[in-house]
């Protein structure tokens, strides 16, 4: 049973082979006529295809597969031409059989024969004094887009020996380039090389180049140590696996060429110290090495290594200019120096001032990053300013503004394209050979913050202004020195490299004075300016219709007064121009002017009816009255017209009839009881024709002043109620003092012109007039109790100051 199991396990398998066998035959049979799978670019050929069974087949190419057009060669064959093959190409034929069948393919693989190796050339790396190693490298040529293969043969050649040649692989490198390298001992003298290269196509060899070791021999690439660096040298240690007869030591600084140290290079051991002198101060230098035997190759670099020399004291002074910051002060501005000037790390700039009066003044430390410094200054002062490091201080710059102005204007010349500004001006041919110019740029009104320059000597013409941003205002001037003391200048304004209109408006105020407007303007904002201004607009906007337009040329003041506006609403703006365009207008302002007004009636009624009425009510008061006429009479003359003798006295002497005046004078012993009035008889004549009327006798008598109680009210009047003579020794009703008792060469001092008739209804309004007065100088307790009038004074004649005299004698009396 187990033997029957085994058979029948085998008769399985075999089965399974034969049907697997089966399904592997190929349903075709294809073939080239180029006869094998690699064919030369460009050639043509026939593919064919012979299928094992009936059927209808078909031909493809490429991947994916692309059916292709087909020749019958007979009932079991068909082929394609191929004409110019130009790169490799897959073919495959198929067709439905029954078992189905594998199609059956062809690969075809197109490229170029080899080309003849060239530039082939060898080195001889030494390694030792025993041993060493060739290098050697050529080029293969175009790709020929087959595998190829390049093998080096070497035949070597010693003092009494010839080698067999030996095969070396030669390695591709994708730039084209193949290389082999092999060992060779010091016993070597001559070698010769050449190359063979092929591929599926075919093979091609180079021709044999000839080498003596001694003209290929390169030593190894020394190794340098870190070097130890003073001011002005470096030394370095330089270590070779060789003795060569020159060594080579480089050097440069920053992105500087490379320069050879001119010091010897004679070896003397396999590791030495090399120096390299003629340095810089503070400077970060690079260094490299190569080597060399008598003859042969140089060595490859070594690798770089760098060091920074010491510093030095700065052996320059600084490049300073200035400002005018105030009437009394500068800005004194300087540049950093450069590496090579400063000859180490700048920690600090001094500032200090020298006076022909005073001496030498130290004014500050200034710290390394700052670059200006403001200084009061005077007529015979000069600042100066030191740049220090570690080693000690610059010499010092030395500046001054204090110049004589030569009169003398440049012919200065501004090109401006999209990217720099120039800046040219004509030479003098008399200017000494010290002269020198000094341009200064800034940005417009921005002198003190953004001030640059830079300094020319006496055979410069012209200077490129750098660092000039786009859009951007620009002034300046170029200053010409002739001597130390001699000056002149002439600016520049208005320079910009790109342009635009301004993209904002200015922000305008207005102040109305009457019919007038003042506006005032701010300036746009630097950034928005876009470029320089060259004028502004002011629109000006009646009841929002009617528009009226200002242009006022750009400067510094920004104001513009408009006059004679008529009374309405008005809207104003402003808009900023440059060379581009008008810029956007500002922000709209509103104001307004009103129409001229006078005072109306009803408003001077209201101003003038109190004062009228104060003026009435002091004119009732006795002792204002009495107050004003003593201030005013003192302020008259001392000679006063005496009525006795005047014109009009004498002309009414002639006149018939008389006046007589009765009046009763005061004594100091009447008291308050006195109720009698005291009556004025007038008596008047019938006037001539021609004749002036006035009285011809006067006659009075006067009485002491009463003395009057201040708590008493009198209850009549001392005197008559009627226009009337009086004397000033009789005007006070209420003093403390008994006065001088004047009872002889009394002066009338005023005639009335009143009859009679009138004297009982004045001596009432008298007493009414009183009370009030009484009133009133009780609530006015600063005024004096003095009457200076009690009634207004009528005349039937003309009187002047010719016809009246005033004694003032009792007055003062009466002040006693």
């Amino acid at each position: 049973m187990a033997t029957m199991s085994r058979t029948w396990t085998i008769v399985t398998a075999l089965a399974v082979l034969a049907l697997q066998l089966c399904n592997g035959r190929k349903s075709c049979n294809i073939w080239s006529s180029a006869e094998r799978p690699v064919v030369q670019r460009g050639s043509s050929f026939e593919v064919y295809c012979t299928f094992n069974c009936k059927c209808q087949g078909t031909m493809y190419s490429d991947h994916p597969p692309k059916p292709q057009s087909h020749t019958e060669l007979n009932s079991t064959t068909i082929y394609v031409r191929v004409a110019n093959i130009t790169k490799n190409r897959t073919y495959s034929c198929q067709c439905r059989c029954s078992p189905e069948l594998d199609p059956c393919g062809l690969d075809i693989s197109a490229g170029y024969l080899p080309e003849r190796p060239k530039n082939m050339s060898c080195i001889y790396n030494v390694k030792d004094n025993e041993r060493g190693v060739v290098f050697c490298t050529w080029n293969t040529g175009r790709d020929t887009f087959l595998r190829n293969e390049s093998v080096l043969w070497v035949k070597t050649v010693s003092k009494n020996h010839t080698d067999e040649p030996l095969r070396h692989k030669g390695s591709t490198k994708g730039t084209g380039l193949s290389s082999a390298s092999f060992p060779v001992s010091s016993s070597v003298r001559l070698i010769s090389v050449w190359v063979e290269a092929k591929n599926q196509l075919g093979s091609a060899v180079s021709i044999t180049i000839n080498y003596t070791l001694g003209d290929i021999a390169m030593p190894s690439t020394p190794v340098l140590g870190q070097p130890g660096c003073s001011s002005r040298k470096c030394i370095m240690e330089v270590e070779q696996s060789v003795r060569t007869q020159q060594l080579e030591i480089q050097y440069r600084a920053a992105a500087s060429t490379w320069t050879s140290s001119p010091d010897s290079v004679v070896q003397t051991s396999l590791v030495q110290n090399r120096s390299v002198s003629s340095l810089e101060p503070y400077t970060l230098y690079h260094f490299r090495a190569r080597s060399k035997f008598s003859s042969g190759l140089w060595s490859q670099w070594s690798a770089n290594i760098s060091s920074w020399t010491q510093e030095e004291a700065p052996a320059t002074e600084l490049d300073v200019w200035y400002a005018a910051a105030a009437s009394d002060s500068i800005r004194v501005y300087w540049k950093e120096p450069n590496i090579s000037t400063a000859r180490g790390r700048i920690v600090q700039y001094k500032v200090g001032v020298d006076s022909q009066k005073s001496g030498s003044v130290f004014l500050a430390n200034v710290g390394a990053d700052a670059r200006s410094y403001s200084v009061q200054f005077c007529a015979d002062c000069e600042v100066k300013v030191w740049a220090c490091n570690s080693k000690g201080p610059s010499p010092p710059a030395r500046i001054t503004s204090r110049h004589t102005k030569v009169k003398i204007q440049q012919d200065v010349h501004v090109n401006v394209d999209n990217r720099s500004v120039t800046i040219s001006w004509r030479k003098h041919d008399t200017a000494p050979p010290h002269a020198a110019y000094v341009v200064e740029w800034y940005p417009e009104g921005n002198k003190l913050e953004e001030l640059r320059w830079v300094r020319l000597g006496r055979n410069d013409s012209h200077a490129v202004l750098t660092g000039i941003k786009p859009f951007e205002c620009y002034e300046g001037a170029v200053h010409v020195f002739y001597n130390e003391s001699s000056v002149s200048r002439t600016g520049f304004t208005g320079v910009a490299t790109l342009t635009s209109a301004p993209a904002a408006g200015p922000s305008a105020q207005e102040t109305v004075e009457g019919n007038h407007v003042t506006v005032t303007w701010t300036e746009i904002p630097r950034g928005q300016r876009g470029g320089c201004v060259t004028k502004y607009t002011i629109y000006l906007e009646v009841d929002g219709k009617q528009q009226r337009h200002f242009f006022i040329a750009a400067s510094e003041e920004r104001m513009h007064i408009i006059k004679d506006l008529s009374p309405a609403v008005y809207s104003l703006w402003i808009t900023a121009s440059t060379v581009e365009g008008e810029g956007r207008p500002g922000q709209k302002v509103n104001f307004f002017i009103q129409q001229k007004t006078q005072l109306s009636p009803l408003i001077l009624c209201a101003v003038i009816a109190p004062v009228a009425l104060l003026l009435m009510c002091l004119y009732h008061s006795s002792a204002v009255k009495q107050r004003f006429w003593v201030y005013f009479q003192c302020l008259m003359l001392d000679v006063v017209p005496d009525p006795a003798n005047s014109k009009w006295a004498k002309e009414c002497l002639q006149e018939k009839g008389k006046m007589n005046l009765h009046l009763q004078l005061s004594n100091s012993s009447v008291t308050e009881e006195e109720d009698e009035p005291i009556l004025v008889n007038v008596e008047e004549l019938p006037k001539k024709s021609g004749d002036v009327c006035a009285p011809t006798d006067v006659s009075s008598r006067l009485l002491p002043q009463t003395s009057l109680r201040p708590e008493t009210e009198p209850a009549t009047v001392l005197y008559p109620l009627t226009n009337y003579i009086k004397s000033f020794s009789h005007d006070s009703d209420s003093s403390d003092h008994t006065q001088t008792s004047l009872d002889t060469n009394t002066t009338v001092d005023y005639i009335s012109s009143h009859g009679l008739g009138n004297m009982e209804e004045e001596e009432e309004e008298e007493e009414e007039e009183e009370e009030e007065e009484e009133e009133f100088a009780e609530m006015l307790g600063f005024f004096p109790s003095h009457n200076i009038f009690i009634e207004p004074m009528e005349f039937g004649g003309k009187l002047t100051l010719n016809a009246v005299k005033i004694d003032c004698s009792d007055f003062f009396l009466s002040e006693q």
